[in-house]
């Protein structure tokens, strides 16, 4: 009798944090990001692991058998979502060029300091800069005038600036349109042409989750607006590989490149405890004229995001 409260208690625990995982995984394997908090949580799916292991761990020592079962289940379902999403296909044919590329969310400005030396050690040939306001965007471009003579930028102070750096030459291209800027151009690599397009849809703040599926959406009509044309959309997308809104680029036919290059969980964002636990919500995203040999995350400080360098190379379409 004595020990009848207690399993109770465990099974009630179990239940209530089967449910709530459920949720998020049901929503999941409906390819819907559902109501807040479901899309914040999506972003750490991953980590859902660890309530679901310790509602099974109560619910084996409540002797709750039905409970062993769901959470059986829903771990399950938590391993097969932590594959990568998407194909990835090999272009077949090739090498034209190759192109180092960097994205990072500078945070209003304040990683701008710490974004130079990274630029000067790595290098990178295409650079997407967001949050970049007008103190960033001087910066930049003073420091980096001859390395980077062609730039695309939308001018706007705090989380609205944007600016594209870029070795090779640029023709101004429509952008996406959004609340915050996403410049885009295209690029003549080496006598190609890559279309080049930076990415920053508002977050999934409660009170706003339609507007970032809008401009997820927008993102979405770009990709699928050629697909003839080499495409390298970059920046911070606000949504992982979990978020259906976000899938829907990848189905326009892009590939991750950190999934090409074996890092597709990788935490970018919170960049504090990317080491611990966080989300892949950076990205650079390639049509299939690219593959990707390298990818590394880099700690700026300043900024709450992790920047991305990724190698990649553009092949002959067969």
């Amino acid at each position: 009798m004595t020990q009848r409260p207690g399993r109770r208690l465990g099974a009630w625990c179990a239940g209530l944090l089967l449910a709530g995982v459920s949720v998020v995984v049901g929503c999941r394997v409906a390819d819907t990001d559902g109501i807040t908090p479901v899309p914040q949580l999506l972003a750490f799916l991953p980590w859902l692991f660890a309530p679901a292991g310790f509602a099974l761990l109560c619910a084996l020592l409540a002797r709750w058998w039905p409970g062993l079962v769901w959470g059986v289940a829903v771990l399950g379902l938590l391993a097969w979502y932590l594959e990568p999403y998407g194909k990835a296909g090999e272009p077949g044919g090739p090498p034209l060029a190759t192109v180092r590329v960097l994205t990072a969310n500078v945070e209003f400005g304040r990683g701008t300091p710490a974004l130079v030396p990274v630029l000067r050690d790595r290098r990178p040939d295409v650079v997407f800069v967001q949050e970049c306001e007008t103190g960033c965007r001087a910066t930049l471009e003073r420091d980096f005038a001859a390395v980077y003579p062609h730039r695309r930028a939308v001018e706007a102070d705090g989380s609205k600036g944007s600016l594209v750096l870029s070795r090779f030459p640029l023709t101004p291209a429509a952008g996406v349109a959004g609340t915050m800027g996403m410049p885009g151009a295209v690029a003549d690599v080496r006598g190609h042409r890559v279309r080049l397009q930076l990415a920053h849809p508002m977050p999934p703040l409660p009170e706003q989750l339609a507007l970032w599926r809008r401009e997820l959406g927008r993102l979405r009509d770009f990709a699928a607006a050629d697909t003839r044309t080499p495409t390298i959309l970059a920046g911070d997308f606000n949504a992982s590989q979990d978020h259906a809104a976000f899938r829907r680029i990848l189905d326009a036919g892009l590939t991750d490149a950190a999934r090409l290059a074996g890092h597709d969980r990788a935490p970018s964002w919170p960049s504090r405890t990317a080491s611990v636990i966080g989300a892949q919500i950076d990205h650079v995203l390639l049509s299939p004229d690219f593959t990707a040999a390298d990818a590394h995350f880099l700690r700026v400080r300043g900024t709450d995001h992790r920047a991305l360098v990724v190698d990649v190379t553009l092949h002959q379409r067969r």
